[in-house]
């Protein structure tokens, strides 16, 4: 009788244990990046990333070293052919290792642990809230311009922004990824009606004169600020693993979401340039406000201003959003961050990731209000350590071929090894543009990079 109490005893306590273990995994599934991003979803983010500030503020600095209203358009449009073998790459590697760690992970699996953690730092301290800052200013910027607030206004307002975008994120996957679609939506929207105003309704600006500059010189320097307004679609691979069917999905993505951008980017600067002229926006800080001023006054200068503070807000918005996955991948590989890999599964986010992330970009924010110009201070910062690590991403195709010849690749690049070997000289170039251009904002970059290294000794030790 006895025995058979025990026994009882014995299996009902089995029972709960099986059962609290079954509860447990559960959890462990829930408590994962799971696929529920659609190709409009991926698209709206590529679109939200690249479609900001740079349509804006670069066509001006492109005009003034193009060395011609014929190089202008051309630069933009080997902007877009540039940034199209780029995605050719980043095709092949994304659906070949769809993973929300994006770049870290194709890093590490062709350069080991060491290189992808200096990268996952790097891009924590230096690049993803570089440019969520560097976005911030923008807002804060314009947004001044729309309801002033004083001295010092436009950094609260960067600091507001960066706040709100981070608990918007915090609520989940869905009201972020449906904000971002509405946003773009608008975003569209306002500059496809400069399209119009530039092409349509405005009168043609005078014939510019004989640019001065030398075209060989000024174009190089022109084409580092179209790549700037080209840059940010690579984000993309940092949803691959929230992406249905990302073995198919993500190509598709990536082509779809360059097409629109290039046709937006190339149809704006040819408003631009019917609307001002080569020479008038060379000279122009606001080229957008000023086309607009020209047809309809200061209303039409309002309406730009609200619109740029609406684009850098949504660019913001996708930036947080692919950001904080490298940064849970960080903290799913070493046990010291181990709370930075913390998924929570009510909202399907990366909590502690989005509020670690945040509170680095808020810092940025002081660093950028000290230096008196923030939007260039962040663009400084960030510019070496982009280009160094972009560079080993295409570097790592070659290697993963490699190293991984049976892996399944569902897409690959086409003329390999050519395309990947042209989109790593162009990672050269820029890198070496960044090194020529940059002022003192890029060696705080660079050194907050080095500042990784010695956590990179202390990881290793407790690499999971």
């Amino acid at each position: 009788m006895l025995e058979n109490t025990r026994h009882s005893w014995a299996e009902e306590i089995a029972d709960e244990v099986d059962d609290a273990q079954r509860q447990s995994a559960v959890r462990t599934r829930q408590a994962a990046p799971r696929p529920m991003l659609t190709v409009p979803d991926a698209v709206a983010l590529i679109v939200g990333v690249v479609i900001g500030a740079g349509i804006f503020k670069t066509p001006a600095l492109v005009a003034a070293h193009a060395g011609g209203a014929g190089l202008f358009l051309f630069a933009w449009i080997l902007g877009g052919v540039i940034s199209l073998i780029g995605a050719l790459c980043y095709a092949e590697l994304a659906t070949a290792y769809p993973h929300s760690g994006g770049d870290y992970h194709y890093l590490r699996r062709a350069f080991g642990q060491d290189m992808a953690f200096l990268f996952a730092w790097a891009r924590m301290m230096v690049l993803q809230t570089g440019s969520i800052a560097m976005l911030g200013f923008v807002f804060g910027d314009y947004a001044s311009q729309l309801l002033p607030l004083g001295q010092g206004g436009a950094s609260l307002y960067t600091a507001l922004a960066i706040a709100l975008v981070t608990m918007l994120n915090l609520f989940g996957v869905q009201p972020g990824k449906s904000a971002q679609k509405v946003l773009t939506t608008v975003k569209i929207l306002g500059v496809l009606s400069i399209v119009v105003v530039g092409l349509i309704v405005a009168a043609p600006s005078a014939p510019d004169g004989a640019a001065e500059a030398s075209p060989r010189a000024a174009f190089g320097l022109a084409m580092v600020f179209v790549l700037l307004t080209y840059g940010g679609w690579n984000e993309a691979a940092y949803i691959s693993g929230e992406v249905r069917n990302a073995r198919r999905n993500m190509a598709w993505s990536l082509f779809w979401g360059l097409a629109l951008i290039a046709a937006i980017l190339i149809f704006a600067n040819l408003a631009y340039l019917k609307g001002l002229g080569l020479t008038a926006m060379s000279g122009s800080d606001v080229v957008a406000a000023d086309v607009m001023r020209r047809v309809a006054g200061e209303r039409g200068a309002t309406f730009v201003s609200a619109l740029i503070a609406i684009a850098a807000l949504g660019s913001m918005n996708a930036t947080v959003f692919t950001g904080a996955r490298s940064i849970y991948a960080l903290g799913q590989d070493y046990r010291t961050l181990s709370f930075l890999g913390r998924w929570r599964a009510g909202g399907n986010t990366p909590a502690n990731a989005l509020l670690m992330q945040g509170s680095i970009a808020l810092l940025l924010v002081l660093l950028g209000a000290w230096a008196r110009d923030g939007f260039v201070t962040m663009v400084e910062y960030t510019a070496r350590v982009f280009w160094f690590f972009f560079l080993l991403v295409g570097l790592s195709l070659f290697v993963l071929r490699t190293q991984e010849p049976e892996r399944p690749r569902p897409f690959r690049v086409p003329l390999y090894p050519l395309t990947p070997l042209i989109f790593c000289v162009t990672c050269v170039y820029m890198l070496h543009s960044s090194l020529a251009y940059t002022g003192p904002g890029a060696a705080v970059g660079v050194g907050v990079l080095l500042a990784g290294v010695p956590l990179l000794f202390l990881a290793r030790s407790r690499y999971q």
